[in-house]
Order: C-alpha cells, then sequence, then structure tokens
C-alpha cells in the first residue's frame, strides 16, 4: 500500500468511528469510487483491499456504538447468509483447497462487510436519501478524472497501482476506467446510479442534476457498448414507474416475448447480445457462446462448480491456463458454487425486486417524491440484474450493488415493522371495541415510519382507555361505543 492509500485508509477510519450514520458511509462509497485493487495489504494468503480494511473498521463501530441492523433480519439478510455459506462450503470440492477457501472467503467478506455494516447504517428513507447524495457528490471527480483520461490518454489512478498508467484504446477511441480494473466496469457503475441520481432530483434538484450528468459522463467515457444498453435499460425501467400497477404484467409479458422469440429464432434468444454493438469491437458473441457452451456443459459444474473451463471457449485468457473468460456473473458464481450458488445470486435479486414493490406500495405519494426515490432504487438494481449476464463483477464496482441492496433491505425492514406494529394495535382495537380504523392507500395500509407509529399507537390506546373509563362511569360499555 502507498502513503496515498495509507493516509486515505487512516482518514476514512477515522471518519467511519466518529462521524454520524450516513457520514460514515462516505467512507465505504469514496473507497469504491478511488481506490484501485492495487491498495491492499497481504496478510500471509489474505489480501486485505481498501474496501475490507474499512470493513473490519466498520464492525468495530457497530459494536462499540452497538448499531443494530434496521428492522431486524429480514428474507434478504437471510438469502445473502445462505449465498455466502453455500459459496464458503463449496471451496471443498475444488482444487487446491486451501486456496479455494481463501478466495471464496474473501468473496464473502467483501459482500457481507458492505452490506451488513450499510444495513446498520442507513436506518429509512431520509438516510438513503443522505446516502445517495453523498455519492452523486463523489461521482463528480470520478467523472472529472475519466473525462481526462479520454482526452490524454493517461490515467491518473495509476499511481495507486492496479491498473494500467495508459488508457485501453479499441478502435483508435480511448476507453478509460478510473480506478476500475476494466472499462466496461466502470461504465456499469455508473450506468447503475444513473437512475438513482434522477430519482434523486425530485428530492433534491441540484444533487440529483449534477449525479446523473456525472453518471452519463462516466458511461460515455468507458467507450463500451455494454454501458450504454445499461443505461437504455435504466432509462425504460425509470419510463415505466407511470404503469407501475402493472409491473407483474410487465414480468409475465418480458417472458413471453422471450419465449416467442426463442421459437421464431434459429439460435437461441439469448444470441440477441452477439447483435449488439454501440461503439465498434463489441464481443456479445462470446458472451452468448459462454452461455451456450455452459448449458452444454452443465453437467461438470452443476453441484458445486468447476476448476476447468478452458475448453468452453476457442480462447482462453492470459492470467489462467484454466479457463476461458467468464464474462457473465451468474455463470461466474455457476463455476465458483455450482447451480447452487447461481440460483441464490438470482433469489437475491428477486427478493430485493419484491421489497421495492413492497415499498412502493406501502409509501404514501407526498411531497419530496420518495416513491419515485425507491422505485429508482429498483430499476438500478434491474439494471445491474441485467448487466451481470454479459459483464462479471471482478472489482470494486461491485460495492455499488451491495451498497443499493443493503440500502432496499433497510428501508422495508423498517416499513415492514412499522406495518406490523400498525396491525397489531388495530388488532388489539378490534378485540377491545369490535372494530378496526384503517388508512388505505391504493388498496394497503399506509405507514409513514417508526414515528408516526409511535404517535398513532399512543393515540389509539388513549382512545381505548378514555372509551374504557367513560364506560365504567356511564356503566353502560354500548354507550362507549
Amino acid at each position: 500500500m502507498t502513503n496515498a492509500g495509507a493516509l486515505f485508509v487512516s482518514v476514512s477510519a477515522i471518519a467511519l468511528l466518529m462521524l454520524p450514520r450516513h457520514w460514515a458511509a462516505l467512507s465505504l462509497l469514496a473507497g469504491a469510487s478511488y481506490m484501485t485493487l492495487g491498495q491492499q495489504i497481504d496478510v500471509g494468503p489474505l489480501s486485505f483491499t481498501v474496501i475490507r480494511i474499512l470493513g473490519l473498521i466498520g464492525v468495530v463501530r457497530v459494536l462499540i456504538r452497538r448499531e443494530d441492523i434496521a428492522g431486524g433480519v429480514n428474507a434478504l439478510d437471510k438469502m445473502i447468509m445462505v449465498w455466502g455459506a453455500w459459496a464458503l462450503f463449496s471451496s471443498a470440492f475444488h482444487e487446491p483447497k486451501g486456496e479455494a477457501f481463501v478466495f471464496r472467503l474473501g468473496l464473502v467478506y467483501t459482500a457481507f462487510a458492505v452490506y451488513f455494516l450499510m444495513r446498520c447504517l442507513c436506518r429509512g428513507v431520509e438516510d438513503a436519501v443522505k446516502i445517495f447524495q453523498l455519492t452523486a457528490v463523489l461521482l463528480v471527480p470520478l467523472a472529472l478524472e475519466m473525462c481526462l483520461e479520454r482526452v490524454t490518454g493517461q490515467n491518473l489512478f495509476a499511481v495507486l497501482g492496479g491498473v494500467p498508467e495508459m488508457a485501453a484504446v479499441r478502435g483508435e477511441e480511448v476507453r478509460a476506467q478510473g480506478p476500475f480494473a476494466h472499462p466496461i466496469l466502470a461504465g456499469v457503475a455508473g450506468a447503475a446510479m444513473l437512475p438513482v441520481m434522477i430519482g434523486l432530483r425530485h428530492r433534491h434538484p441540484v444533487f440529483g442534476i449534477v449525479g446523473a450528468v456525472a453518471s452519463a459522463v462516466i458511461v460515455i467515457c468507458c467507450n463500451s457498448s455494454g454501458p450504454l444498453v445499461s443505461v437504455g435499460i435504466a432509462l425504460m425501467g425509470l419510463l415505466w414507474y407511470r404503469w407501475r400497477h402493472r409491473t407483474r404484467q410487465l414480468w409475465i409479458l418480458m417472458a413471453l416475448g422471450y419465449v416467442m422469440l426463442d421459437i421464431v429464432m434459429k439460435a437461441p434468444a439469448y444470441f440477441l447480445i452477439a447483435r449488439i454493438d454501440l461503439t465498434g469491437g463489441s464481443t456479445g458473441w462470446h458472451r452468448a457462446e459462454l452461455i451456450r457452451s455452459s448449458i452444454e456443459h452443465v453437467n461438470e459444474w452443476w453441484f458445486a462448480g468447476t476448476d476447468y473451463t478452458r475448453h468452453w471457449m476457442p480462447h482462453g485468457v492470459l492470467w489462467s491456463e484454466d479457463h476461458c473468460d467468464i464474462t457473465n456473473y451468474y455463470i461466474r458464481m455457476g463455476v465458483i458454487g455450482g447451480l447452487p450458488l447461481m440460483c441464490l445470486l438470482v433469489g437475491i435479486f428477486a427478493v430485493a425486486f419484491k421489497y421495492v414493490g413492497d415499498i412502493v406500495r406501502w409509501h404514501v405519494e407526498g411531497v419530496g417524491g420518495e416513491r419515485l426515490f425507491m422505485w429508482s432504487l429498483g430499476v438500478s438494481l434491474y439494471t445491474h440484474a441485467v448487466t451481470c449476464i454479459s459483464v462479471s463483477y471482478f472489482d470494486q464496482s461491485v460495492i455499488y450493488l451491495y451498497v443499493t441492496l443493503a440500502v432496499v433491505g433497510s428501508v422495508h425492514g423498517l416499513f415492514s415493522l412499522a406495518e406490523a406494529q400498525g396491525s397489531a394495535a388495530e388488532s388489539e382495537a378490534h378485540v377491545w371495541l369490535g372494530e378496526s380504523e384503517k388508512v388505505d392507500v391504493d388498496g394497503s395500509v399506509a405507514e409513514r415510519g417508526l414515528l408516526w407509529t409511535v404517535r398513532r399507537n399512543a393515540l389509539g390506546f388513549g382512545t381505548t382507555a378514555w372509551r374504557v373509563g367513560r364506560s365504567i362511569v356511564f356503566g353502560s360499555w354500548r354507550w362507549s361505543i
């Protein structure tokens, strides 16, 4: 680790320990935005990147301040726990076992540290808004550096190690990558943040517009087809907000559309990927062929993954004699831990989508656009989910996915807790008074947060006490009702 990296870690660690919750999240977001994988400390076989070090400091903060998980452990938390447990268990079926376990331990540790720390730091919609306000600010210097890199061809983050000094060039076009391990991953980070910044605009116009412009600049400077397609997907998801009550029909329509394409096309429908080339020099055919090859060799990896994929594709990779280029995050999970690990990743996305739908239905439409903001988080997750078909996260860009998942899990946990408390109060009132009252918005019980729930419950219990007392005084229960 360089002196600059050590200074960054020291300042970030102090901020993580001392600052309020949403400001403490700034440390993790800055680490994902400005630090390369070259900044790390090796302890035996273990490699502690900046994110992993800050994750450890975050655990210390949580223990000292006794900050628990917002809303308690929910289904999304459990899915991620099972995902991590199976990833570690699958190492027993790989060789050499020691290296396989250490690799999976690093993967799981990074995911758990970022996700559960953010679950503790984000305690509601307001915290979520503040976290992404900070993200908007952090994206601006990153976008400026990538613009400079696109013009000069020199990557300023090269001084930190882990990235080349000269930017990659394809077809005489410079592809900026900033601190990320690949230009595509830099563009994916910008594309995934774009819908969140647009959703933020209704709450905080300046932050939203600045963040959206910075995200778009990052996507343009990476000069890759994949992130541009991701932007298109994100914009389509935002446009669907107007018909958000027809989301289930949309999923069914998409599934039927894919089946119809598979019937009428000679090649499998996923080979449409091979036809997408927005910048020239796209490797869409490789991604489609990788999907077909993984299906043909499913017997080799279905249970716990495989240690050899070189025969799947005509071309290998320089960094391994045993593998081809796995440019698909779902397939990468399959190679690491088989179909169970792949299905668990799909399940994580599915639960997160359900949570976003629940929040949008529960949340009262009011001033500030909270509902649209939460919808934009779902669109960001959808962008990640689709992008995983053609991109394999292997650097700090995956942190943006973990942060978004954690924010969704925290907000849903608090809303579900508020709904449960409200339902309990109504049930008790029904028992005592033979009646219950509900506030209905779009066919569901609307809750405004924990403070509002406490006030509502207090009012309900006060009313009950008054009616019971009045019945005792006047001697008529019917009169009190």
